[in-house]
């Protein structure tokens, strides 16, 4: 047979109609193969097809042959299975920092690495509760541009903003940038937080990335690496209630039986267990001393307190105080 002017992209369509339309679910028979290999302006024989998808086996495709009905060929096995993608579109959705059409874009580029039958299983629509999506488009690009810095171990300079009552971001400090170290993101609280050195202050500081504007990549290299490493990030998982400082006390908490699930929830499983009378137990655990910490223990209400030390108990209790005082009617 002649060969046309198309025959050497014959291949190309092949997969994309193998990668676009089929499934186990969905073989692509030879008659469709061939049809749809015409309308691109390819000829073909089916003894060159036989002999196309063994070669794109030898090329590490998984090309399968279902005999019966329907019969035909599809991929048995891709990059992503598709649990996989399903995971990755769950989270997408529920990300705050990924605007709703960030959302979308990305969702759309990963139902490319399944069939458009299986695309609309990525389709899922996860909803979470009062859920608040960022309006920050450019979040994922000062991601990148923070991991292009950590990578050339270069210092970063950036402006931070603050919301005010007309629901905009306004610039903090009159506008005057920040300049730090960086050294890692976290994911904390529904949240993106750079991890950053700043010399100024001689401390490790974080910062909310969606509330970050101008990135800078400085020709600094970077400081902080010695009180980097000395971070224990188990420990101060543990302490820490959001990404708010505190001053670092060593808490007695006593809990009753039935909530040792949010105990170990909260400060995890290594944290020790110690039972006492009367169907309670305590632990012993490092806590930065915050509102946001008063507000989880405020949350629990009356069954579980702080036992030690007591002036942090009636440091509590005084917080308590106030708050009902200054209520308004």
């Amino acid at each position: 047979m002649a060969k046309t002017a198309n025959q050497k992209r014959k291949l190309f369509y092949l997969l994309f109609l193998l990668q676009e339309e089929s499934d186990a679910s969905h073989p692509v028979s030879m008659k469709r193969i061939l049809s749809s290999l015409e309308s691109h302006g390819i000829l073909a024989e089916r003894k060159s097809i036989y002999s196309d998808m063994e070669t794109l086996r030898t090329l590490g495709y998984d090309v399968e042959y279902q005999a019966g009905k329907p019969a035909g060929y599809y991929l048995g096995s891709r990059e992503f299975e598709l649990p996989e993608l399903k995971l990755l579109v769950d989270a997408v959705q529920a990300s705050k920092f990924v605007t709703e059409k960030q959302s979308d874009i990305l969702i759309k580029k990963l139902e490319r690495f399944v069939s458009r039958y299986e695309a609309n299983a990525l389709q899922r629509q996860v909803r979470v509760q009062n859920r608040i999506k960022s309006a920050n488009m450019s979040t994922l690009y000062l991601i990148d541009g923070i991991h292009q810095a950590i990578h050339g171990d270069h210092e970063i300079s950036f402006s931070y903003c603050e919301w005010n009552l007309q629901k905009k971001l306004v610039l903090r400090h009159g506008g005057k940038p920040y300049r730090v170290s960086p050294w890692a993101l976290l994911w904390e609280d529904e949240n993106y937080y750079l991890v950053a050195y700043e010399q100024e202050s001689k401390m490790i500081k974080y910062f909310r990335v969606d509330k970050m504007k101008q990135i800078q990549i400085e020709k600094e290299k970077r400081h902080g690496k010695k009180e980097f490493e000395s971070l224990d990030w188990e420990r101060l998982s543990r302490k820490n209630f959001g990404m708010f400082a505190g001053e670092e006390k060593d808490l007695l908490l006593e809990f009753p039986e039935k909530l040792v699930g949010v105990a170990i929830d909260r400060f995890g499983s290594s944290v020790p267990l110690i039972p006492m009378e009367g169907g309670v137990f305590c632990i012993r655990v490092p806590v930065n001393i915050s509102r946001q910490f008063y507000g989880w223990l405020a949350g629990l209400g009356n069954e579980v307190r702080i036992v030690e030390p007591a002036e942090e108990a009636e440091k509590y209790y005084h917080y308590l105080e106030e708050i009902i005082e200054n209520r308004r009617i």
